[in-house]
C-alpha cells in the first residue's frame, strides 16, 4: 500500500521502504503496540458499571507533540498548546476519555499523578504537567451519570506500564460503539486498538486508537465490512457505502446523532520530530482512518489524532516516512479495535456477527 507513494515522497521513503517493515497483521496480537516506542506508557481505567473509562498514555520524560482536529464535533483540551508557534515544546502525557465533556476532567487526574512524580513543565512556581485530553461520547451506553472523573486519570496513569497494550472494551473503549448511520437500535461495539510497525533501523511507529465512529470499518487489505450498521433484522451488515450511493441516508434521517460519534487516536515514534513535523505527522496519519472507516470526519464525529515524538531514536527523522507508516498503523489500530471489542447487550461486535454470517452458511 505504501510503495504507491514513493515516487511523491522521494528516495529518502523509497530507501526506508525497500526494507519491508515487521509489523503485526491487524488479527495477530502484537507484542507490545503503541508501548513498542520507548519511553511510552499505557494506562486504562474502566468504569464496568456502565461501561466507560480513560486512556492515558504518558510520557514522563516529555514527548514533542502535535494534533489534528478533523471531526466536526471535537471534545478537547489543551489542543491550541500544541500548535507550533506556541511556546510549550513538550507534553508529559495524553488522556483520552469516554463520558462526552465530562470525561476531560480525567486530564485533571493524570496532572495530579504527575506533579505527585515531579514531572511537568518548570514555572518559577512549580511544575506544570502539560497533558492535552480528548473526549468520545459514549453516554448512551448505561447510565449517563456514570463517567470518568478526575480520580479516574489518576488511577489510569498509576496503571500505566510499557507492557503490551490491552484492546477491546477497555478504557476509552469500553462504551465506544459504531455504525450509528441509521441509530444506535442498528449499531455496534467498537473498542480500542494498538499495533506498531518496526523498520529494520529501529524506526518504530505505533498507534492507539478508540474506535466511536458514526460509520462502518473496513479492513483496507480486503475492503469488506468488518462491523457497522445492521440490517433492518439485526443479523448482517448495511454497509454504509451502499447506503450512501443508495439515498437511503438522504433527509430526513432517523435519529440522527450529532456530535454523539467520535474517533480518538494517538501515533507515536521514537524519531525525533519537532512540532511542526509532529503536527504533519498527526495530519498524514488521519488518512488511516479514512482508510478504516466509512464515513468519518462527518459533522456527527469529533474525530482527532494526536502525534508524539520520545526522540530515543538515533538518526535523522524523515517525517514523510513516518506519517505515511503513521497512515498504516493507524489503520491496523483500527481494525485491531473491532476484532477485540466484545459483545454488550444490545451492541454485537465484529466477532458476533463474523459467527453469525459463518453459521448462516
Amino acid at each position: 500500500m505504501l510503495a504507491s507513494h514513493v515516487v511523491v515522497l522521494g528516495t529518502a521513503l523509497a530507501i526506508g521502504l525497500a526494507a519491508a517493515p515487521t509489523s503485526a497483521p491487524a488479527d495477530d496480537k502484537p507484542d507490545r503496540g503503541l508501548t513498542a516506542v520507548a519511553g511510552l506508557r499505557v494506562g486504562h481505567f474502566t468504569l464496568t458499571e456502565r461501561p466507560t473509562g480513560c486512556t492515558v498514555i504518558l510520557a514522563p520524560k516529555g514527548a514533542v507533540a502535535g494534533v489534528d482536529v478533523r471531526g466536526g464535533a471535537p471534545g478537547t483540551r489543551e489542543t491550541d498548546l500544541l500548535d507550533p508557534v506556541n511556546t510549550v515544546q513538550q507534553v508529559h502525557a495524553i488522556v483520552l476519555s469516554g463520558g462526552s465533556a465530562f470525561g476531560l476532567d480525567a486530564a485533571s487526574g493524570a496532572m495530579r499523578w504527575l506533579e505527585e512524580k515531579g514531572i511537568g513543565f518548570a514555572t518559577r512556581s512549580g511544575l506544570v504537567p502539560i497533558v492535552p485530553a480528548a473526549i468520545l461520547f459514549d453516554l448512551g451506553v448505561g447510565d449517563a451519570k456514570v463517567r470518568p472523573t478526575a480520580e479516574c486519570g489518576y488511577k489510569a496513569a498509576a496503571a500505566a506500564t510499557d507492557g503490551a497494550v490491552a484492546e477491546g472494551n477497555v478504557g476509552v473503549g469500553a462504551g465506544a460503539t459504531l455504525g450509528k448511520l441509521l441509530g444506535p437500535a442498528r449499531a455496534m461495539k467498537g473498542g480500542l486498538g494498538s499495533a506498531a510497525i518496526t523498520l529494520p533501523g529501529g524506526l518504530v511507529v505505533a498507534a492507539l486508537v478508540a474506535v466511536n465512529a458514526i460509520g462502518d470499518v473496513v479492513d483496507p487489505r480486503t475492503g469488506r465490512v468488518l462491523a457497522g450498521v445492521r440490517t433492518a433484522d439485526g443479523k448482517g451488515l448495511a454497509d454504509a457505502r451502499v447506503l450512501l450511493r443508495s439515498g437511503a441516508l438522504s433527509p430526513p434521517r432517523e435519529s440522527p446523532l450529532t456530535g454523539q460519534n467520535t474517533t480518538i487516536g494517538v501515533v507515536a515514534t521514537n524519531a525525533t520530530l519537532t512540532k511542526t513535523q509532529a503536527t504533519k505527522v498527526a495530519q498524514m496519519a488521519h488518512d488511516g482512518l479514512a482508510r478504516a472507516i466509512s464515513p468519518v470526519h462527518t459533522p456527527d464525529d469529533g474525530d482527532v489524532v494526536f502525534a508524539i515524538a520520545t526522540g530515543t531514536a538515533a538518526g535523522e527523522a524523515d517525517p514523510a516516512l513516518i506519517g505515511s507508516l503513521g497512515a498504516e498503523v493507524m489503520a491496523d489500530a483500527i481494525v485491531r479495535a473491532v476484532r477485540a471489542a466484545k459483545r454488550l447487550p444490545g451492541l454485537p461486535s465484529a466477532a458476533d456477527m463474523a459467527k453469525s454470517s459463518s453459521d448462516a452458511r
